[in-house]
């Protein structure tokens, strides 16, 4: 009997052991299968798991129409994409170096229903043929991370950037924000400066700052504060610790630009004649198609083309001031002579009409009949915090000065 209870006891540790086996594998395999599902795949917005997708990049001399008849797109589609591009991108100006997408049907017909032309890191250009053809632009998304970075200066703010392993930017942004209140070529060995800024990203990848939200730069042992603040919905400026603005009566350029590519010089060898003259502007690089603001409240005196300026405005402030912006891609409708504008608003758009090698906006700048560079005059200050918003603006500045100081 007891050899009969022994060997169903060792029956039962069998059928235990081989139902936790079994159980493990089952696990295993749940394991297996949970891990083989693939999350869904997109590219620009468009779910691509059911397509092929091929990338390139534009090359130098090569047209919209090549890369797309090179894609197996008929010139009946290319026409068709170029009117319906019209009021949304300009198929002419296809930049070498730009990346391009191909999303095409995993079937015989091996058919493109999407071509994707990307015009900077942020924005890009779809040309939808799923359903006849659809022209529309769309953004990445960016993801904004913030930082605060310092530095002694050595020799100069671009090295000492440099040391800090910091993007040259912080300097032009720095050099534009404190454009009326430091000559920064004076700036000397023992000047610092301290700033909060931001850093985007696009899907993980650096693509540049963003804002300076606040900055405090040391020179001659004194401390010039700035603090970006949002008036209202469609102005934002940088304004010191007791709400006054930084800028004078006139915005620091008239573009959101990448560079000053070339600044007042009474005698200056032009890029296209080659010839010696003077350049009595001050050259704003930008992406074509930016938009380009009156840099004060005005009248129109001009808005028109010529063989030299392209398209072009010209704006009478005052008795003293008049201001002119050439070389547009083109004038926005409704800015012709007469028309009152206000600071800020927009006349035109960059592009490189008229004698010019590249997209840019050449700001000019009149004081009394005479052009002048507007960086080296003493012009009236701009408006302080309104009344009404100043109590936020205390709050706003305080918070950021202590992150700026922390």
């Amino acid at each position: 009997m007891k050899k009969w209870i022994g060997i169903l006891v060792l029956a039962t540790a069998l059928l235990f052991m081989l139902a936790s086996i079994n159980t493990e594998n089952n696990k295993e395999a749940t394991v297996d299968v949970t891990e083989k599902i693939k999350e869904p795949s997109y590219e620009y917005g468009i779910l691509v798991d059911s397509f092929n997708v091929t990338k390139g990049i534009v090359k130098k001399d090569q047209t919209l129409g090549e890369i797309l008849y090179a894609n197996h797109i008929d010139h009946p589609q290319i026409a068709e994409i170029v009117t319906k591009s019209k009021e949304i991108f300009d198929v002419r100006y296809v930049n070498p170096g730009k990346d391009y997408t191909v999303i095409c049907r995993k079937d015989s017909t091996d058919k493109v229903c999407y071509f994707i032309y990307q015009e900077n890191p942020t924005n890009y250009i779809v040309m939808d043929l799923t359903e006849g053809i659809d022209v529309y632009r769309g953004k990445k998304e960016v993801e904004t991370r913030v930082n605060v970075a310092s530095g002694e200066i050595k020799s100069s703010l671009w090295l000492a950037m440099e040391e800090q392993k910091l993007s040259p930017k912080i300097a032009a942004e720095l050099s534009t924000i404190y454009a009326w209140t430091i000559d920064f070529f004076t700036i000397q060995k023992g000047d610092g400066f301290r700033v909060y800024y931001e850093n985007n990203y696009i899907d993980g990848k650096y693509i540049g700052i963003g804002k300076i939200l606040a900055a405090e730069f040391s020179h001659k042992g004194q401390a010039f504060y700035a603090f970006y603040y949002k008036e209202n919905e469609n102005f934002a400026d940088y304004y010191d610790e007791q709400g006054k603005t930084l800028r004078k009566s006139f915005l620091m350029a008239p573009v959101d630009y990448k560079r000053i590519s070339s600044r007042y010089n009474k005698r200056r060898k032009h890029p296209i004649t080659g010839q010696w003259k003077g350049h009595f502007g001050t050259d704003y690089a930008a992406e074509r198609g930016t938009p380009i603001w009156a840099t004060a409240n005005g009248i129109i005196m001009k808005a028109a083309y010529t063989k030299n300026n392209g398209n072009y405005v010209k704006v009478k402030h005052n008795g003293s001031y008049t201001t002119q912006y050439l070389h547009m891609s083109k004038i926005k409708p409704g800015i012709r002579k007469g028309v009152y504008v206000k600071q800020g608003d927009i006349i035109g758009y960059v592009g490189s009409t008229g004698l010019a090698t590249g997209p840019h906006v050449c700001y000019r700048f009149w004081k009394d009949g005479k052009q002048v560079d507007p960086f080296k005059q003493k012009l009236p200050p701009g408006d302080p915090i309104k009344k009404e918003n100043r109590e936020v603006y205390m709050l706003v500045k305080d918070s950021l000065m202590q992150i700026l100081m922390n």
